[in-house]
């Protein structure tokens, strides 16, 4: 027996993309789904937040990306190198729970500083997910189904963005039409506080059924001969995950900073999507959510399954830069939907427009992050991904909600050009970040042909 606890060695589980592999992708996708629901809810409380504490757009942006963003950001590495050694899916749990309690706790928030500190801990608590995720489902499936199966993970986003538009508007149209009421041990309390307890306890559910989940089997590892397969793995310094990824500078620079830019676009749309209905064409909160929803889920779950089977068909081709090629791809096609926001001047096209965007900026969703778990070994997974995540969250989720908040304020000077906030936005971001991430192109492949070794 070797000096490492019972506790800390892996669970054998079975290889492959069986039956029990799609099982965890599912339930690692609920929990992707409930952490978009409780994330993107607050772009359907811009009016009521704005009003109960009299912000500006810009103060809102920072309550819904920056303050989420920062933190989840930061906190991301730690957590993978937790990820990256300890028990994955004790990790995911404990940040579930988290993140709902947190939460919950928004809704007790009685000024700008105690909802933006809430919503830090939000932060915080998802952080635990993204890279222990990847690395579960890249352990659990071979290469030439993992675009598929990252994509499924991240319908979780798409479903639980559109559920938090389309439940959530219900729920805060149920809670706005109440009014100020007299809640036992809280007092006054607002509609829109009551939203955040609704959405925030049901993910404690989802953390029971997380520990349903076993371990799986690390494969792709760094390991030294005689090494058992199941020990675990060795803490890699962090000067060495450093290095490794300093000698690949130019794949790894240019793929997350031409996403990150991308993803400010991306974020952008997704936050100020209900906005832009309710603004430009007059909706209601409720039918503003509902509509949205609707087309997050359909459109955004449609182009993550299309970017995936894309991605998995060039890459099994061995078109080592597949991945990226659909990144690539998924911004030529987005630029002139999202660019046409700014001139739609019906619903319908409004709609279109939208979907249009949406279906297309869906396609990077899954593979992202993917490229960056096809560049490194096992032991630095978990660390290199939480990197992509918080380059690509403090400038996507961080400061693309607030550029087009800044535009709408200080630019047009009008609530109403919140349209043209979002085209220039597009415009001006998606060109820049295709050609960041073409001039990395053939670094990416030669990385990703080079990381074939660790394969297993």
């Amino acid at each position: 027996m070797t000096t490492e606890t019972a506790a800390e060695l892996p669970v054998a589980a079975p290889p492959g993309n069986g039956l029990y592999a799609w099982y965890v992708v599912m339930v690692l996708m609920m929990a992707q789904m409930f952490s978009f629901i409780d994330r993107m809810i607050m772009g359907l409380l811009v009016g009521p937040i704005r009003t109960s504490f009299n912000i500006s757009d810009t103060q809102f942006s920072l309550l819904a990306g920056l303050a989420f963003a920062i933190f989840y950001a930061v906190m991301g590495l730690p957590l993978a190198r937790i990820a990256d050694r300890r028990s994955r899916r004790v990790l995911i749990a404990i940040g579930i729970s988290f993140w709902s309690v947190m939460t919950t706790l928004c809704g007790f928030a009685q000024g700008f500083w105690s909802l933006f500190a809430a919503r830090v801990g939000v932060g915080v608590g998802e952080a635990a997910l993204g890279p222990a995720a990847y690395s579960m489902i890249t352990d659990y499936f071979p290469k030439k189904s993992l675009a598929r199966a990252l994509s499924v993970y991240t319908i979780g986003v798409t479903v639980g963005s559109g559920l938090a538009y389309i439940i959530g508007g219900k729920i805060v149209h149920y809670a706005l039409s109440l009014g100020t009421i007299d809640i036992p041990l809280l007092g006054h309390t607002e509609g829109w506080q009551i939203t955040f307890f609704a959405v925030g306890f049901p993910g404690i559910l989802i953390a029971l059924l997380m520990m349903t989940v076993r371990e799986p089997a690390r494969r792709g590892r760094i390991q030294a001969p005689g090494t058992l397969a199941t020990a675990t793995p060795p803490a890699i310094p962090v000067r060495e995950v450093v290095a490794f990824l300093v000698a690949r500078k130019g794949a790894f620079l240019s793929h997350i900073l031409g996403v990150s830019i991308y993803i400010m676009a991306v974020f952008s749309l997704n936050i100020w999507g209900p906005e832009y209905l309710i603004r430009t064409f007059g909706f209601a909160r409720a039918d503003a959510g509902l509509t949205f929803g609707i087309v997050m889920i359909v459109m955004g779950t449609s182009g993550l399954m299309c970017g995936g089977l894309l991605a998995d068909r060039w890459f099994s081709r061995s078109t080592f830069d597949a991945y990226s090629r659909v990144i690539i791809l998924s911004m030529l096609c987005m630029l002139p939907f999202a660019a046409m926001l700014g001139f739609a001047n019906s619903v319908t096209l409004g709609i279109i427009c939208l979907s249009g965007a949406i279906f297309f900026s869906a396609f990077q969703g899954g593979i992202a992050g993917g490229v960056i778990q096809l560049m490194v070994p096992n032991e630095m997974r978990g660390q290199a991904v939480a990197l992509y995540f918080l380059i690509a969250n403090l400038v996507g989720l961080g400061f693309g909600p607030t550029v087009v908040a800044a535009m709408t304020d200080y630019v047009f000077k009008d609530d109403a050009a919140l349209n043209k906030s979002l085209a220039l936005t597009s415009a001006t971001l998606i060109p820049l970040a295709a050609v960041i991430l073409l001039s990395g192109l053939g670094k990416v492949r030669e990385a990703v042909r080079s990381a074939q070794e660790w394969t297993t």
